[in-house]
């Protein structure tokens, strides 16, 4: 762990393209997370490529609103090796988006054929000053990595057996 970073890695019971699936389609976030914040997809649409935006539905009780939506840009799609994403709003509510400066990155490697290697990346490190004087970095306990790789190592697994 570094001061803007923190990873965890796993090795999942599935090859890195049928991880890669998982971490690209939005309606499996709810059930990675760890944290109970991400409750939906609201697009639908699987990620498949750098630059595409996918929404979110939200809940934290900091958060002012309580529920409300993130809008992520995917700042790396190299199937199936690395995936990531930024997530961003609109603030104010004029269809221009604006990202806070962290990411969330998964990198994959097949172990063997039925195995992979997974390192899970969370980047606070482009946040500027103003934002984290309001929000604590990282504004989760550092173990929710290593439950959303555990999450993420379950689905996985159960697509690997159906």
């Amino acid at each position: 762990m570094t001061n803007d970073t923190i990873t965890a890695t796993i090795t999942i019971p599935a090859p890195a393209e049928t991880v890669f699936d998982v971490l690209a389609d939005p309606t499996t976030h709810a059930a990675i997370d760890g944290t109970g914040w991400v409750r939906e997809a609201l697009d639908g649409e699987p990620m498949t490529r750098t630059g595409q935006i996918f929404r979110i539905a939200m809940y934290h009780d900091n958060h002012p609103a309580k529920n409300y939506e993130m809008a992520n840009k995917v700042v790396a799609f190299d199937r199936p090796d690395t995936i990531a994403w930024e997530p961003g709003q609109d603030m104010a509510h004029d269809g221009n988006l604006t990202f806070g400066g962290w990411i969330w990155r998964y990198d994959l490697r097949d172990e063997t054929p039925s195995e992979s290697h997974v390192t899970l990346t969370y980047d606070w490190s482009a946040v500027p000053p103003e934002l984290r004087e309001h929000i604590p970095f990282p504004p989760f306990d550092p173990a929710h990595l290593e439950n959303s790789l555990k999450h993420l190592s379950d689905l996985a697994a159960a697509r690997v057996t159906s």
